[in-house]
């Protein structure tokens, strides 16, 4: 791993254990094992190294979503398969949490974070429209706007798992 793999990576992890505003560039460093100022020698500041490393965290696990897409031919199956790979992601839901909070107070990482959704709701509106469901892009607004109120909810309510929310949701598609 090189070391601005490492200081990704290391952000990622900060941000899910810490939340972003813990983060400095001195505890940053030496997670990644390196001094605080190769921080500043591969990235802009500390807050471009955060925004990076989060937002390909967010694309990475999009990504996915949409290949399960392939895999899948009905609308209630494709929000199953969306709830149990969200489950089975490499990074914890609190860096995505984590994420989405802080975006609604940072207008570049709005921005950023905003792309990665818009991307995922036009793929789900495709692959609703393809299947029959009426009004897909509203339909894929609402749906990846409620999955991401899921994981916000099951930060304070673990219990709240997909055999509780795809029944739920599934009435949305019909």
């Amino acid at each position: 791993m090189t070391v601005k793999e490492r200081l990704l990576h290391a952000a990622r992890e900060l941000i899910a254990e810490k939340g972003w505003g813990a983060v400095s560039t001195r505890v940053l460093a030496e997670r990644a094992g390196v001094g605080p100022g190769v921080v500043h020698y591969h990235f802009d500041s500390l807050h471009a190294l955060l925004v990076q490393a989060s937002v390909q965290a967010l694309r990475t696990a999009v990504d996915g979503l949409t290949q399960v897409l392939d895999e899948v031919d009905d609308p209630q199956q494709a929000l199953a398969a969306l709830l149990v790979a969200l489950d089975a992601h490499d990074e914890p839901q609190e860096l995505f949490t984590e994420t989405l909070l802080a975006a609604t107070r940072d207008d570049a990482l709005r921005r950023a974070v905003a792309d990665v959704l818009a991307d995922f709701r036009r793929t789900l509106a495709g692959w609703l429209a393809l299947h029959d469901v009426p009004t897909p892009e509203a339909t894929a607004a609402v749906l990846a706007a409620a999955v991401d109120g899921v994981l916000l909810h099951r930060a304070l309510t673990p219990d709240l798992t997909r055999g509780t929310v795809v029944p739920v949701l599934a009435r949305v598609l019909r």
